[in-house]
């Protein structure tokens, strides 16, 4: 991990256990003191971790890379605009590094190969009790599932092990995500999502195409035309332009 972290190794504290609940609720119940540093609580199996809309992660040891981040803003600063969309943009980079093809976005949260879901981004926020904001940012990367895993996903799944002759290890590629997302959630904080915005674009996975929007009240189609300069997602509907945020609600295609 080191070496693909370089000079950003000391700005990060890491601990990985074998197994845990979940790495998020840990971070989230029991934050470690601060020492300048950002913490990243890694576990090769979480026994109830979490994704988006109460859905549960499924976990098997070795099978997968799951982590997460408690990143701490700078006083009276909100969270980044876009903040999902950034992360998920420094998991296609770092899996990109590696040599993976076809790395796509899903909005809000989701990464892509060639349209099948190889992981997934949680993000939760920290505030109040005098403590200053931050967010505890969850990511689930599958490097190898079982061959009986049944898991639930509207595009189907995919593992590293099926993108890559050479499986790197889950250290390695931890280090290329934290590498990647100090970079680009420090452009974001400076410049905000904008300065982004068109690097998300290149990889939507559903640019131009028909979808749905499920969550709200009713459910609302239209063809996706990307995101906005907050992260919000556009979508050309009969009534015109919509903006949707991302909250509680799904993206599929129509």
């Amino acid at each position: 991990m080191a070496a693909e972290l370089g000079g950003l190794a000391a700005a990060f504290s890491v601990e990985i256990l074998p197994e845990c609940d979940s790495t998020n609720s840990r971070l989230l119940a029991d934050p470690p003191p601060e020492d300048g540093r950002i913490a990243v609580l890694a576990a090769d199996r979480q026994t109830a971790g979490r994704g988006r809309r109460g859905r549960a992660w499924q976990s098997w040891p070795g099978a997968g890379l799951t982590f997460s981040v408690l990143w701490h803003f700078a006083p009276g600063a909100p969270v980044p605009a876009g903040l999902s969309l950034v992360v998920g943009l420094a998991v296609a980079r770092a899996l990109e590094d590696l040599g993976v093809e076809g790395v796509q976005l899903k909005w809000p949260n989701d990464v892509l190969v060639n349209g099948h879901k190889i992981a997934g981004i949680l993000i939760e926020l920290v505030s109040g009790r005098g403590r200053p904001l931050a967010a505890v940012i969850g990511v689930g990367i599958n490097l190898r599932l079982p061959p009986d895993a049944e898991i639930e996903s509207a595009f189907g799944v995919t593992d590293l092990a099926r993108c890559l002759d050479a499986l790197p290890s889950a250290s390695r590629l931890l280090g290329l995500v934290l590498a990647q997302l100090h970079h680009f959630v420090g452009i974001c904080e400076m410049a905000g999502f904008d300065g982004l915005r068109g690097a998300w674009q290149q990889r939507n996975a559903f640019a131009d195409l028909p979808v749905r929007i499920l969550g709200e009240a009713e459910p609302l189609a239209g063809t996706c035309v990307g995101v906005d300069v907050d992260g919000a997602l556009l979508l050309q509907t009969p009534d015109g332009l919509r903006r949707v945020l991302s909250g509680d609600v799904s993206l599929r295609v129509a």
